[in-house]
């Protein structure tokens, strides 16, 4: 979960949020060192009296300076493409789960199970307990197996929201009338946290999400109470 003051990314809890956090340092020392390389210029000629007159007209330098960028969009690109083939790659899930966006909560159901699905709204301020996180606790956590790949088919029932998870690398619309999927592999046990990440009414910021990633043997026994 993020935390006050805090200037990176959450902990990674997933294959795919490792990736970009990854690339995400790739392309940052990138931009740092070309950032470098141009400050470095700019003082040079500020501070440098004289000239030379052969990188005034000079092929040399103009080729070097049209082919290094291109090299460098490349060493960018290619990361960045292999990244998106793994965000829709999606191998024999273990599970699928159906969130489904409503103005101003989530219903989730389980379709590999007969009748396992629910509601899940924000509590209210007023019911907290304490130590649990003010606007992102919901009163029915998204319970998922660890280790263990996730089908998320993503829709909504009437006006665009966004099922986002940043823990988990995920940030999918969701569109009414379209069915979007996505996955995720828990690697850490825990609870992660997101929120709808797109403007949806006057209560947008009220319908957070939390994913409790739990062991095998703990998830058959939450889905076996769940069902009863």
């Amino acid at each position: 979960m993020a935390h006050p003051a805090q200037l990176g990314f959450q902990d990674a809890a997933s294959p795919i949020m490792e990736e970009l956090l990854h690339f995400h340092d790739h392309a940052l020392m990138v931009v740092f060192l070309i950032s470098a390389f141009v400050l470095y210029i700019i003082t040079l000629m500020l501070t440098t009296q004289l000239t030379h007159i052969n990188t005034m007209d000079a092929q040399a330098v103009e080729m070097v300076w049209t082919v290094l960028p291109a090299i460098i969009l490349i060493l960018i690109a290619l990361p960045s493409l292999r990244i998106l083939y793994l965000m829709d790659e999606i191998n024999n899930p273990h599970l699928t789960i159906k969130a489904l966006g409503h103005q101003w909560y989530w219903s989730y159901e389980y379709t590999d199970y007969d009748d396992l699905m629910f509601d899940s709204y924000m509590v209210p301020t007023s019911e907290l307990t304490q130590g649990l996180p003010r606007l992102l606790e919901t009163d029915h956590r998204m319970v998922v197996p660890m280790d263990s790949p996730i089908r998320m088919l993503i829709s909504a029932e009437d006006v665009l929201h966004s099922w986002a998870v940043p823990a988990m690398g995920i940030k999918t619309d969701a569109i009414p009338g379209r069915l979007n999927q996505t996955t995720f592999t828990p690697t850490l046990p825990g609870l992660f946290f997101g929120q709808c990440s797109e403007i949806c009414g006057s209560n947008h910021s009220f319908m957070p999400i939390v994913v409790e990633a739990t062991a095998l043997d703990h998830f058959e026994s939450w889905s076996t109470a769940m069902l009863q």
